[in-house]
């Protein structure tokens, strides 16, 4: 373990508690501290529930631990039965509680309890939360699920989604439709909005869509080889993998009907002459496995981009991010470390980021735009409106997503490539209203202006890319400095790539012994990393 700011996931009973909270007639106690209660905030104020989640804690204290605390686990676990009547409970201990080795579990299951307890064992301090949410659905499914007859007409269980997850609630809808429209009735959503009772009869489903590997794979294994129930391999996330998932669905069920594509507009307006600026921008992806590799494809195939990175940070999914990264010729990077990843995305300079709620943050301290496709979000990523990122709307929501970030970043380097110009730098005022602007004395030169790095609302109004603290040295080990006329062409230059320019001309500068760089200089530097 390790003390960080940031984290990208919880600890294990935190996926255990996604999957709680996301069900409907389930009870969690768990076993913990005082402290850990923090994550009903997860919920309540980032997802904006309007409940909280259906878990009893403990909350034993430093005192109690010089005495039993099973007792306190026992009381904990009958109040709650009585006071909310779940159809059945889950039992676990957060990563605090693991040290003190009550077994819940064992100690659950000598109450006799008249509903189903199923004991979690989560290893806290060798696995994280994704795993803990892919384990407890498994194991909610491997006590309740049995085989029964299937359903008279075909029709399929959507599993892996949970609360908490990245546009899950929409992306059922979005999936849901596209089975519909194919014939194909949906049986049980799980573990979203599922009762213990739903889960039962997941049996009488024909397959299973595998919507989030990261949660529910263990399950739809399990599901295959217990209730002979095949699963898709294919997340329909971007219109190419959408297309692959319906021709997977197709083959599972003999059926050759095809949703409507009529809502799809994603290929037309990535194609179209106004997405041409688009093209070969070079991107760096981060984030889950999932949303990582199906952003990859879209990044690549659909929009033009040129991927310059790419990793995550679940090292379970370290293989086949490997195989991706080596399928598109760049270096993968398996970390959940944000340092590690910021000083990544500080070496390959991209013209745009495509991460999780980390990455936002970091893009916004290096002056990049970012476009979040992965947990963890924050408030923002739970919007109000239909979004989904899966299916064909979901392709459409993923362009406007994208593309959003690179045209305000367009802007706003248009904005300050003009700030020198007389009518609109920074203290003329808005340029409609044209009788109200402050022009400059153009016969003074502009003299009587002051600098716009050196007025008070310049850093408010204009991003700057983080320079290195350290200089260049030239050979005569003095500084590399810049002339007035190189610094004002620097700045012409769009802010997301500007610190890159500023880097590798200082070093062009230095190499051969040039202590002041002009605007030649500049140029030259430009024209021999261009080769």
């Amino acid at each position: 373990m390790k003390l960080t700011v940031w984290t990208y996931e919880g600890p294990p009973h935190v996926g255990a508690m996604r999957v709680a909270t996301g069900m409907k007639g389930l009870h969690y106690v768990l076993h913990a501290p005082q402290g850990d209660t923090y994550a009903d905030l997860l919920f309540t104020m980032i997802e904006r529930r309007n409940h909280r989640p259906p878990v009893t804690y403990t909350t034993f204290q430093a005192r109690d631990l010089g005495a039993d605390t099973a007792h306190l686990f026992k009381d904990a676990a009958q109040e709650a039965y009585e006071r909310f009547r779940p159809q059945a409970m889950i039992v676990g201990a957060s990563c605090t509680a693991e040290l003190i080795q009550d077994d819940p579990g064992g100690l659950a299951e000598t109450m006799g309890l008249p509903i189903p307890v199923i004991p979690l064992e989560l290893p806290s301090y060798q696995r994280k939360e994704n795993f803990g949410a892919d384990e407890t659905f498994f194991q909610i499914v491997r006590a309740l699920a049995q085989p029964m007859d299937r359903t008279t007409g075909i029709s399929a269980n959507l599993i892996g989604p949970t609360a908490l997850g990245f546009r899950h609630r929409d992306d059922i809808e979005e999936v849901t439709r596209l089975l519909g429209q194919m014939g194909i009735a949906v049986n049980v959503v799980a573990p979203m909005n599922a009762a213990p009772a739903d889960i039962a009869r997941m049996g009488a489903a024909h397959f299973n869509v595998l919507m989030y590997p990261e949660t529910a794979e263990t399950a739809a294994r399990w599901c295959e080889k217990t209730l002979g129930q095949p699963y898709t391999k294919t997340v329909p996330i971007g219109v190419g993998a959408t297309r692959d998932f319906i021709a997977e669905v197709q083959a599972i069920t003999g059926i050759d009907r095809a949703p409507d594509e009529s809502r799809l507009r994603f290929p037309w307006w990535s194609a179209s002459v106004d997405s041409t600026y688009l093209t070969g921008k070079r991107v760096f992806l981060f984030g889950d496995a999932t949303h990582v590799r199906a952003a990859a494809r879209i990044a690549r195939d659909e929009m033009g981009f040129e991927v310059v990175r790419l990793g995550c940070y679940n090292r379970e999914f370290a293989r086949p991010i490997r195989a991706l990264a080596k399928e598109f010729g760049v270096e993968a990077l398996i970390t959940d470390d944000y340092l590690e990843v910021e000083a990544a995305i500080e070496a390959a300079a991209p013209e745009m980021i495509l991460g999780t709620q980390m990455e936002r943050h970091i893009g916004k301290r290096l002056g990049i735009p970012c476009a979040v496709i992965s947990a963890p979000v924050h408030v923002q990523d739970f919007p109000a409106r239909y979004s989904p990122q899966m299916g064909f709307e979901g392709a459409n929501v993923i362009f406007d997503t994208w593309v959003h970030p690179l045209v305000m970043g367009l802007e706003e380097h248009l904005l300050t490539m003009f700030r020198e110009d007389f009518e609109f730098h920074d203290a003329a005022g808005a340029s409609h209203h044209g009788a109200k602007a402050v022009l400059r004395d153009i016969a003074a030169g502009g003299q009587d202006d002051p600098s716009p790095k050196d007025r008070p609302e310049f850093s408010q109004k204009t991003r700057e890319v983080p320079m290195p603290e350290a200089p260049h040295m030239a050979k005569d080990g003095g500084a590399v400095i810049w002339l007035a006329d190189a610094e004002k062409e620097l700045r012409k230059i769009p802010f997301f790539v500007r610190g890159k320019a500023k880097r590798n001309t200082e070093k062009f500068a230095a190499e051969r012994g040039v202590a002041e760089i002009s605007i030649d200089t500049l140029y030259e530097a430009k024209a021999h990393y261009a080769r």
